[in-house]
This record gives structure tokens, C-alpha cells and sequence, in this order.
């Protein structure tokens, strides 16, 4: 239960990468970071006496437009430029720097603890699994807005346009698709997920400008693992290294936690070099 409950949070990394993967083949290595200031944002709000509601929505909405912002600001201009895929994904990269910089100046770098509803050590018993409130949480929240993330893509007309502009950039504008705008709202989805998963790690992590960086890599390596280009295979990847996670941590041992994880990832990746639900990407020349 609690690797299920690590591996919810997993996913909603690992999903907020794919997302943006999916449609613009970059990798976001300033996802951890836009999580963390709109973690550090529903800090400050609480710091004021917002009620913790409002300030959850706030801090998603910080999160979402901050992305969003830099994909109309940064990435279309450089974009239009003709940047290279790798000049793009170092520009994600620089985007983390100055957020680390800005959160380390704002926020301070002293660890602080985060108030949350949802406790950490108040526990249920069930026929001998225990479990936490906020582990509870977390799995409730990965479950909820996995389901919505499906309808979302699966069902609306908004995600019938983001599969293709994801599938076929260049005939998606042919025709007449707002593919600029579907990016941009892919961008502020994927950070509203980062957001969301730095607001349910952060009660049980100090706050730093850094606490976010490992949960980041976790999501990187189960998104690898389930697949770059699925969305299914980033729940599946989330869940799969945070129960492994867990197994190792009891019947072997915390310190070859998460050298066992990234061992499986290893093996799977090479049987499935595109992941366990992934597609093998085919570009014609």
C-alpha cells in the first residue's frame, strides 16, 4: 500500500512528462521545478492566512500559467528561430536554474514544514495493512485525476485535438487545428499534475528549493519505463517503481532501494527499448 500510494505520485510526474513528450517531443527537465515554486506559492498564501483550498487552486493555476508563459515567451520565439530540439530541451533546463534561484531567494533554503489536511501519521488498520491518511490521499488523487486525465484525452473534443497534433503536427495545422494553443494548454496541464503531486509529497518531505528534484527523477525514470509516448504506460510505470520501491525498502534493504528500482528499469528497458506500453516511434525521411 504505501509503494501504491508513492507510486500515485509517481505517476502524476510521469504523466505531466509524457503529456508534453506526447506533443512536442521535448523533455521538461524544469518539470520538478515549476512544481516546487507552486508548492512554495501555497506555502506563501498560507503564511497569510488563505484558507488551504483557495490556496491549493492558486498555487495549480501559478503552476499551469507559469508553463504556459514559457511555452508562448521562450519555446514558440525559439521555435520560430529553428532551435533545435536539444537547444529547446536546454532551455527547459535553464527555465529550472533561474526557478531554483528565485524560489532559493523568495522562499529561503531553510527546510519548512508544510501544513496539510491529511496527516501523515494518523493511520488506519485493515486486516493487518496499515496505512496513512495522506498515503489514503495520494492514492485517491492519483486514481481521481488518472480517470479525468482518460475522459479528458479520450473523450472531449479538446483531446481528440491534442492526439492530433501529437500524431501529425504538420496536418494537424493544415487543417486548421489551433495547434499553438493545444500545446500551450498541454504545457499548463502537465505542470497543473507537477503541481498537484509537489502539493501531496510536500507534508511529508521538508521544504526545500531542491525537494521536488528527486520525486522528479522518479517520475522521469516510470514515464522511461512505461513509455515516452503513453499515457497509460506513465500510470503503469508510477505504480510499478514505487511497489518495487517499497518491496526492496522491507525484505532486502533501504539502502538498495533505489539501486533495485532503476536495476528493473534497466532489464525491462532492455527487452522493451520503447517501454512496457510505449510505441516504437517511426519517422519517415
Amino acid at each position: 500500500m504505501a509503494g501504491i500510494s508513492t507510486g500515485s505520485i509517481y505517476a502524476l510526474v510521469a504523466l505531466g512528462l509524457v503529456l508534453i513528450y506526447r506533443s512536442t517531443r521535448i523533455l521538461n527537465f524544469a518539470h520538478g521545478d515549476i512544481a516546487t515554486a507552486g508548492t512554495f506559492f501555497a506555502f506563501a498564501l498560507l503564511e497569510l492566512g488563505v484558507h488551504f483550498g483557495l490556496a491549493m487552486v492558486a498555487a495549480l493555476l501559478f503552476g499551469a500559467l507559469l508553463a504556459i508563459a514559457f511555452y508562448v515567451c521562450v519555446l514558440i520565439p525559439a521555435q520560430r528561430r529553428e532551435a533545435t530540439q536539444l537547444g529547446q530541451i536546454i532551455l527547459t533546463l535553464g527555465l529550472g536554474l533561474i526557478l531554483q534561484g528565485l524560489i532559493s531567494y523568495f522562499g529561503g533554503t531553510e527546510p519548512q514544514s508544510f501544513p496539510f489536511p491529511l496527516s501523515d501519521t494518523k493511520v488506519y488498520q485493515f486486516r493487518g495493512v496499515v496505512i496513512s491518511q495522506l498515503s489514503l490521499g495520494m492514492i485517491g488523487v492519483g486514481m481521481v485525476v488518472s480517470l479525468l486525465l482518460y475522459l479528458l484525452v479520450q473523450k472531449t473534443r479538446f483531446g481528440l485535438a491534442m492526439r492530433a497534433t501529437s500524431e501529425n503536427l504538420p496536418a494537424a495545422q493544415t487543417l486548421g487545428l489551433p495547434t499553438r494553443r493545444i500545446l500551450a494548454l498541454s504545457w499548463g496541464l502537465a505542470a497543473f499534475l507537477g503541481v498537484l503531486a509537489g502539493l501531496f509529497l510536500a507534508p511529508s518531505l521538508f521544504m526545500d528549493p531542491f525537494f521536488m528534484l528527486e520525486p522528479f527523477l522518479k517520475g522521469f525514470a516510470a514515464a522511461i519505463l512505461g513509455g515516452l509516448n503513453s499515457l497509460p504506460g506513465a500510470i503503469v510505470g508510477g505504480l510499478l517503481l514505487g511497489i518495487t520501491e517499497s518491496l526492496t525498502g522491507g525484505y532486502i534493504s533501504l539502502a538498495f532501494k533505489n539501486s533495485f528500482a532503476f536495476l528493473v528499469i534497466i532489464v525491462v528497458l532492455i527487452i522493451r527499448p520503447e517501454g512496457l506500453l510505449g510505441t516504437e516511434f517511426k519517422e519517415r525521411v
